[in-house]
């Protein structure tokens, strides 16, 4: 339990006037005096040692032993039942004929007070593509121009300059390998989306994957444009789009945005959008074919390209 921020004596300062008081054998007055605390003060550490000692030092729970008024345990039981079956707090509360603000309390010790809480937790489903370029992940974060040092620098939401725009960081992240590009561009309208997977596809073609099988994506507008299926096509490959609202289907996706925005975009105070952006393409490279990447048994993504690629070679020889 904490110690209380105005309090004289921490357990260590009680023991040690006990110590004072039995071991020296100073008088009680002149000790409770010397650290600053009453008579009655002392005199009560002074029987908590007898009861328990050193032990019984420590603060105690200000909870009471006993709650006479406290709702009985059938009927919390009979509260959790109810709220296990999606009922509202105002039907359990007509129901079992208590007041709603019981319930409700009820409800919230229990852990059950929000909807979310009732459902079963989603199983996590994780999964890695065995051949480079079978599944490439796309996704698109909105990022705001630097006018100057923001808020998650100083620290102060009061100082913002708002009002000079956003630009957005495109994605495209390979399953088997983590090979990542990345593209900082004007909007994310389909012509754009379209013209990154391009250059994506291109440079991931560069890198030795041989071609692009599926790609997946959100639902976001700039994916569901006619310009970029028919990219998508063009490139050979099936798009594959997440179900709505559901973000963790294209998880490597937002792992990739999550290590991108705290390793480079506010891995430092940037004066200015232009000097984010001239720190992108170095740090991409130092990613690519240096970084330790924990699925990848602490290799960087280049190295398991190659691995993998020379695998594929081997066995089709």
């Amino acid at each position: 339990m904490n110690t209380h921020q105005n309090a004289r004596l921490t357990p260590a300062g009680r023991a040690l006037l006990v110590h004072r008081i039995l071991v020296r054998g100073e008088a009680l007055s002149t000790v409770a005096q010397g650290v600053g605390v009453s008579r009655r003060t002392a005199y009560k550490w002074l029987q908590r040692w007898h009861e328990g000692g050193r032990a019984s030092l420590v603060d105690r729970s200000s909870r009471p032993q006993r709650s006479p008024r406290r709702l009985v345990r059938p009927l919390r039981r009979r509260i959790r039942q109810l709220r296990l079956q999606r009922w509202s707090a105002l039907r359990i509360a007509a129901h079992l004929g208590l007041p709603v603000s019981t319930v409700v309390v009820t409800q919230r010790r229990l852990g059950l007070a929000r909807l979310r809480a009732l459902a079963p937790p989603v199983p996590v489903v994780r999964y890695q593509r065995e051949r480079p370029g079978e599944l490439v992940h796309l996704d698109i974060k909105k990022l705001g121009r630097i006018g100057r040092v923001g808020h998650r620098i100083h620290g102060d939401h009061a100082r913002r300059a708002r009002g000079i725009g956003w630009e957005y960081l495109h994605v495209c992240i390979d399953d088997a390998t983590r090979l990542a590009y990345t593209e900082v561009l004007a909007d994310e309208c389909g012509a754009t989306t379209a013209g990154f997977l391009r250059r994506a596809a291109a440079w991931l073609l560069a890198q030795g994957v041989p071609r692009l099988e599926r790609v997946m994506t959100d639902n976001g507008s700039g994916y569901v444009a006619h310009t970029f299926r028919d990219t998508v096509r063009d490139l050979g490959a099936r798009h594959l789009r997440t179900r709505p609202y559901t973000p963790r289907t294209n998880g490597k996706a937002e792992r990739w945005i999550q290590t991108l925005l705290r390793e480079w975009a506010y891995a430092r105070p940037y004066a200015s959008s232009a000097r984010r952006l001239a720190a992108l393409p170095p740090w991409l490279e130092y990613y690519n074919t240096e970084r330790p990447h924990t699925a990848l048994g602490y290799r960087p993504p280049q190295h398991r390209l190659r691995a993998l690629v020379n695998n594929v070679f081997v066995n089709n020889s």
